[in-house]
């Protein structure tokens, strides 16, 4: 039934429809910076997708834990993802020798 599925919608500025991606999760919250759509959702993974698109640019990550809430640093340099235990999970951005 369309009641258990989830979609993400992409519309351009004047309304125009773009494209979809259907999900597996639902999400909880989400995050647009620059050019990347950070999701999190209620199973525990943390997805970053194309704004364009909506693309998955890496594989998702797993929380094991349900995500509450999601933030970019001003410098794109790290995600903070708070989980629903209270932890606050600080995921670095880019190649390992920058993070």
């Amino acid at each position: 039934s369309l009641q258990d599925k989830n979609a993400l919608h992409l519309y351009s500025v004047n309304g125009k429809y773009l494209c979809s991606e259907t999900l597996k999760e639902e999400v909880s919250d989400m995050c647009v910076t620059g050019e990347h759509i950070v999701m999190g959702s209620l199973q525990g993974f943390l997805s970053i997708r194309d704004l364009y698109s909506l693309n998955l640019i890496i594989s998702p990550l797993a929380m094991r834990l349900p995500i509450h809430c999601i933030s970019v640093t001003k410098e794109y340099s790290h995600i903070l993802v708070g989980l629903e235990d209270g932890k606050l999970i600080i995921v670095g951005v880019g190649k390992p020798a920058e993070v």
